[in-house]
């Protein structure tokens, strides 16, 4: 640590925070921002969500007692200065790498991590839950979650919200609202509204009030309703508060959540109320980006480490290559493209611009976004749904309800299938093979590259079917002209020819099965049998009897859980046809993998060219 950090130096834990005054935490909340920058511009991660929060952090943590009282933490992402104050400050400089610090809440990471976070909308369920354990203990701490306003776009949010409302139990919502301003007319109302709101004596004067108006209401309480009524109608006019004041929420704000020193003061003023609590702050994402990255809060929404971003412009990712293709092949077709706020993400940017009436971004709501698009779907049109694949879990009973039991003709492209490295566990999408493939009436997909990738969209547009589409966080082949085939549905390719050995290789694994032909051909002159498995399900079942019948060991590797995986599904036809050859799956283990490089965790996993080939020539030998 240098001198640029002689604050933050001196804080290893909340209680440090606690010692500072005003001014030195205004100090301290400028050199967290100088020694995110610094970090994350070295090794690469989320940057400006977790600068937008820092004072909103320092705010909370300087008020209550954590980990006593419970601040839960949605997405996590926004929370790396939560990190760096709880103890964890030298261990941020390394933050996402194999073996260190998580990028998102661990609960077995520090005992401020009060619950695990990196799926959005889950903040406010999770905290009415500790609320409730405290209630049934009759303990006095404090429960409160912080969530974004693009989090509370999640159907969950208000499912929690409305338990909440009934329930009545203590719990204070930070509603981090990101948007870049602030009504000059809203904002006035509502910070002269807040100074009243938050004011101790105007919260004691009002449940005065409200006790009186009891006794003398009578058993119709007329009082009690007008005035409860008249107050209802200041906020629902004044502030965009009414929806949870109706919901049985108190709503206090908006509030600037850059003003510590006023942060403070309110969050002072309302620690002691003992009733559902929603506090509306305002934070600006762009205030603390380097002023050399231009204040983008959405293209800095992360910075690769160097070296990562200084790629040819014909290098080609698979989530590019979706962007292009979707763009060529609505040319012939006219189909829509339905999203969860992943526009960037999924490559989908260019043909929102080029097709803004058939490109619909649902928000963070994964589960509407899967039954919307299924409804238009039904309705006659032809629809994309572009989510992440750790994202599709969401839309389990979606799927099956909603799509597979009605037969209706909806196409999934599942990004960031398989490992995605850095941001670990939460977002490894290996799962999507398992909790699809056992569901009826679906096609099952992933490319080997991105001519396949290409040819596997024009496939599904043309199928007429439902129809699932994997692949990963990587580069691949491609080029701007290619024109697209259909494929078989079902077939798969022999892309090496042999004996004895056969490698079944799923999407990114093609390319490793290739690699090890090669190997095994120059050091043994052996040639395997390499057979792309572009279909998972159905699976071609003439080239598997086939490849059955004149080898005697077949490899199966995939980049998702070899639990019910593709691996799985070859076991069960050798067994349902009695055949006698020997299987071994390769895949992700029966554990959740940890955050790393994806070359460093398919290294610890052996799905590599060196793993594979040793697993074959232990077995030839």
């Amino acid at each position: 640590m240098d001198n640029n950090y002689k604050i933050l130096n001196t804080i290893n834990s909340p209680d440090d925070l606690k010692k500072l005054n005003i001014e030195s935490i205004d100090l301290l909340a400028d050199e967290i921002a100088l020694y995110i920058h610094n970090t994350i511009s070295k090794i690469g991660g989320h940057y400006s969500s977790p600068l937008g929060v820092i004072d909103l952090t320092l705010a909370l943590h300087y008020v209550y007692n954590s980990p006593e009282d419970k601040i839960i933490w949605d997405v996590g992402h926004q929370a790396y200065s939560h990190k760096i104050i709880t103890g964890r400050r030298d261990q941020f400089l390394n933050i996402r790498k194999i073996n260190e610090i998580s990028g998102f809440l661990r609960r077995d990471e520090n005992k401020h991590d009060i619950f695990g976070a990196g799926h959005a909308s889950t903040s406010i369920s999770a905290a009415l839950g500790f609320a409730h354990s405290r209630d049934k203990k009759k303990q006095n701490n404090k429960i409160l979650c912080v969530i974004g306003d693009g989090a509370m776009t999640g159907g969950m949010a208000y499912e929690a919200l409305n338990n909440l409302g009934y329930h009545r139990s203590q719990l204070t919502i930070i509603l981090n609202d990101n948007s870049f301003s602030i009504s000059e007319s809203v904002g006035a109302l509502s910070r002269y509204l807040t100074k009243i709101t938050t004011n101790p004596k105007y919260n004691k004067l009002r449940d005065s009030i409200w006790k009186i108006s009891g006794k003398l209401s009578g058993k119709k309480n007329l009082l009690r309703r007008l005035i409860k009524k008249t107050e209802e109608g200041i906020k629902v006019t004044l502030t965009p508060g009414g929806l949870f004041e109706e919901l049985g929420i108190r709503y206090i704000g908006p509030i600037d959540g850059h003003d510590i020193k006023n942060l403070i003061k309110i969050f002072n003023s309302i620690k002691n109320i003992n009733t559902p609590l929603l506090i509306h702050v305002y934070t600006d994402k762009t205030k603390r980006i380097s002023k050399t990255l231009h204040n983008d809060a959405i293209k800095y929404y992360s910075i690769s480490k160097p070296g990562k971003n200084l790629i040819k412009s014909e290098t080609y990712t698979f989530s590019k290559v979706f962007g292009i293709a979707v763009q060529e092949l609505s040319n012939e077709n006219i189909f829509h493209c339905v999203t969860a706020a992943m526009k960037l993400g999924t490559g989908l940017e260019e043909f929102s611009k080029k097709y803004p009436d058939r490109y619909i971004d649902v928000g963070i709501a994964e589960e509407h976004a899967v039954t919307y698009a299924a409804g238009l779907c039904a309705a006659g049109e032809k629809v994309i749904v572009a989510i992440y694949s750790t994202f599709m879990q969401r839309t389990y009973d979606q799927i099956i309800h909603d799509v597979a039991l009605q037969k209706i003709p909806l196409i999934f492209c599942m990004d960031r299938s398989g490992l995605v490295g850095e941001d670990g566990p939460t977002h490894h999408g290996v799962f999507d093979i398992s909790f699809m493939r056992h569901i009826p009436n679906i096609i099952i997909s992933s490319p080997k590259d991105g001519f396949e990738l290409h040819d596997l969209l024009h496939t599904a547009i043309i199928s007429n079917r439902t129809f699932a589409i994997r692949y990963g966080k990587i580069k691949t082949s491609y080029n701007d002209n290619y024109k697209p085939k259909l494929i078989d549905i079902g077939s798969w390719n022999i892309e090496k020819n042999g004996s004895k050995v056969a490698i079944l290789a799923v999407g990114s694994m093609v390319e490793i099965g290739l690699d090890v032909f090669e190997n095994f051909l120059k050091e043994f002159n052996i040639k395997l049998s390499v057979i792309n498995c572009r279909f998972i399900k159905p699976i071609d079942e003439a080239v598997l009897s086939s490849i059955c019948s004149n080898h005697q060991f077949l490899l199966t590797i995939e980049e998702g859980s070899t639990i019910g995986g593709f691996g799985s599904s070859i076991l069960e036809f050798v067994n349902e046809n009695n055949m006698n050859i020997k299987v071994k799956t390769l895949g992700i283990p029966d554990k959740f993998i940890e955050h790393g490089s994806r070359s460093e965790l398919l290294q610890k996993l052996n799905l590599t060219s060196k793993g594979v080939f040793n697993i074959i020539k232990e077995y030839l030998e």
